[in-house]
């Protein structure tokens, strides 16, 4: 009989339900006893585990009982169901075959490991349950994503992990060069010399590229990874991240927001509909009520507010009471403590905060009539916080070249970005969205390094 997986039986019990079947995959439990013993059995095609029994009247029954966890098996048996409480089926075993045995120190032992433990052991991590559930769901929801942008007739595009530009002006960029920077004394370094004859980096973000492709399709996105040299150890912050990034032509702010909002429901709802067990595993052991918290989100009214008056909401709110440890303000960013109390006590919804501070933002978002702020949007979600910021791009050429100097960025090493509002450069919009912080929101999981399968973080770069 061909070899099956989980998944297949799992999709289809009744088919083989009373029947031969025979697995691969490896041991995650194995409780042994004088006349009978069970087998934990998993082969990751589906986050479910399935049973395995056998008894003393197998003629292999002293080999069978001392396999050991983690050791890989092919297993047959007949397919039945279970009268243990908590599973449907389970398999009475005829015969199993040892493929590869595992050494007595295998440190993932049937018991509740710490993710700062399994951290430890990256490679092996991904066969405990967590993390089972955390990179099933990331690949989940990647194809979420391909599917709602390819499903609307976006064109995917690769931007250039190499760049010349730093996008969004941050300066933390990690640099690339071929010249031994150590031999460079006085002045800087001549970078004409260099493999790309200018200073190069790795891409923190593929916005101002994908301009360029909305701008002859009307609609792409880029899905993809950047970086940015940030010292940060936090929990939110990784040096190597995926993001999403689509940008439309003929788009303003309000068009940017139904698209933002309908992106977001249709992942999650993806997510509910396709990820029962590994969300249910997710609700019981990492965040209480997640299922609750996804599923309010896919029919919840997204709320809209301009930044000043979510200020205004911040500033009544402290002056009746609510304690801030950072004091809201007209023209400041939002802290976490902001975020959480617009979300989860006043609107009790996700909101839209558009039309910030100028001098807080990127020097590419439209600038609003007014001069003092521009038309860019975060959405912020209950128990997460930001989760996209996006913005109407200025198409105007004379007043992005302006902003530009005011910054005094140099406007000649980003002529091509400029040049497209001088050729048919219609209004146009988009938004990022980090992978990681979406997953740390639909999985309840609340470390980057968590959610990402080889995290790189400052001092730390393995595999």
């Amino acid at each position: 009989m061909s070899i099956l997986d989980l998944k297949q039986i799992y999709e289809d019990p009744e088919r083989y339900l009373n029947r031969t079947i025979t697995l691969q995959g490896w041991i995650r439990n194995h409780r042994g006893q004088k006349t009978l013993g069970f087998i934990e059995f998993y082969d990751g095609t589906v986050f479910n585990s399935l049973q395995l029994v056998y008894t003393d009247e197998h003629s292999d029954f002293a080999a069978i009982s001392a396999l050991k966890i983690g050791a890989a098996i092919t297993a047959e048996g007949r397919l039945q169901e279970s009268p243990a409480a908590g599973q449907d089926y389970e398999v009475a075993v005829s015969g199993i075959k040892l493929e590869a045995d595992c050494a007595d120190d295998y440190p993932l032992q049937p018991k509740r490991h710490t993710p700062e433990f399994l951290r430890e052991i990256g490679y092996l991590r991904p066969r405990a349950r967590l993390f089972q559930a955390s990179f099933r769901m990331r690949s989940l929801v990647s194809s979420a994503i391909h599917s709602y942008f390819q499903s609307r007739g976006y064109v995917y595009v690769h931007t250039p992990l190499i760049t010349s530009n730093d996008g969004e002006g941050a300066g933390e960029t990690f640099q690339i060069t071929t010249l031994d920077l150590t031999k460079v004394r006085d002045g800087k370094p001549d970078y004409s010399k260099d493999f790309f004859k200018k200073k190069t980096n790795l891409a923190v973000t593929g916005q101002l590229e994908a301009e360029i492709f909305a701008l002859a399709f009307k609609k792409a996105y880029t899905f993809g990874p950047t970086f940015r040299a940030e010292n940060s150890n936090t929990k939110t912050h990784a040096s190597e991240f995926w993001m999403i990034e689509p940008e439309i032509a003929f788009c303003d702010l309000d068009m940017l927001m139904d698209i933002e909002e309908e992106c977001l429901k249709f992942i999650v709802n993806h997510v509910l509909e396709n990820a029962k067990s590994e969300l249910a595993f997710l609700d019981k052991f990492v965040q209480k009520d997640l299922i609750k918290k996804l599923t309010a989100l896919t029919t919840a009214t997204v709320a809209r507010t301009t930044h000043k008056d979510a200020v205004d909401i911040l500033q009544k709110a402290q002056a009746a009471g609510v304690k801030f440890e950072n004091q809201p303000k007209q023209g400041g960013d939002f802290a976490k403590e902001h975020e959480k109390y617009l979300t989860e006590t006043h609107f009790k919804s996700p909101v839209f905060v558009y039309d910030w501070p100028k001098n807080i933002k990127a020097f590419y978002m439209k600038q609003n009539p007014d001069g003092e702020t521009v038309a860019a949007v975060d959405l912020l979600v209950p128990g997460a916080g930001e989760l996209m910021g996006g913005s109407q791009r200025e198409e105007d050429h004379t007043k992005l070249v302006a902003r530009m100097n005011e910054l005094h960025m140099n406007v000649k090493e980003l002529e091509w970005y400029v040049n497209l509002r001088r050729y048919g450069g219609v209004r146009h919009a988009g938004f990022g969205m980090g992978l990681e912080r979406l997953l740390i929101y639909v999985t309840g999981i609340d470390n980057i390094r968590d959610v990402l399968p080889f995290p790189r973080i400052p001092g730390n770069c393995e595999f």
